[in-house]
């Protein structure tokens, strides 16, 4: 199937049209769905992912929302959110970026307050190569934490940036059901 340049005349006008039985994890898709990177890119290994509320600051620690690296290197899981032609609710990518120690403790210490008070935002750098754009890791930018115990928002630093560009632009449907394709999740047949 093929997303870029001439429109192919079988994809979706919008993701309302859009069904589709996915190749790798045969779930059916129907609409659009955020995409996760399970850990930071600099993660060491496959140890397991432990609770949050088991956090050190020394060693190597994995969560749902928090990894620490040598205890030297600290991260906090994010969304990344790119507008989406056509479309009210923005694409997300779950996506790492890393923290100074102080601010990664200020996060930590407001996580589980419903309204965390006047945090960030906070310098950091995307640590996750995001397929289908140009390098991705290790770009600046600002975490901007949410309320409710809801991810910080990343905004990238580098306005020239693709994916920077796209988040202030926005992308079409076909570029989203490219960068589904390349993560695969793109369907299972041709429709």
């Amino acid at each position: 199937m093929r997303w870029f340049g001439r429109r192919n005349r079988f994809a979706p006008k919008s993701l309302s049209d859009l069904t589709f039985r996915c190749r790798t994890c045969e779930v059916e898709h129907d609409g659009m769905f955020d995409l996760a990177c399970n850990a930071p890119d600099h993660w060491p290994g496959d140890q397991p992912r432990e609770p949050n509320s088991a956090l050190r600051l020394d060693g190597d620690f994995l969560s749902d929302d928090f990894c620490v690296i040598n205890g030297e290197d600290f991260f906090v899981r994010c969304v990344f959110e790119l507008p989406v032609a056509g479309l009210m609710n923005k694409f997300g990518y779950g996506v790492w970026s890393t923290l100074s120690r102080t601010n990664f403790e200020k996060y930590v210490a407001a996580f589980d307050d419903a309204r965390p008070g006047d945090l960030g935002p906070w310098w950091g750098w995307l640590s996750n190569d995001l397929k289908t754009w140009p390098e991705t890791r290790n770009i600046g930018c600002w975490v901007y934490p949410q309320l409710d115990r809801q991810r910080p928002v990343v905004v990238l630093d580098d306005p020239e940036h693709p994916l920077s560009i796209a988040q202030d632009v926005g992308i079409s449907v076909e570029r989203l059901m490219a960068i589904y394709a390349a993560e695969g999740h793109g369907p299972a047949n041709q429709y």
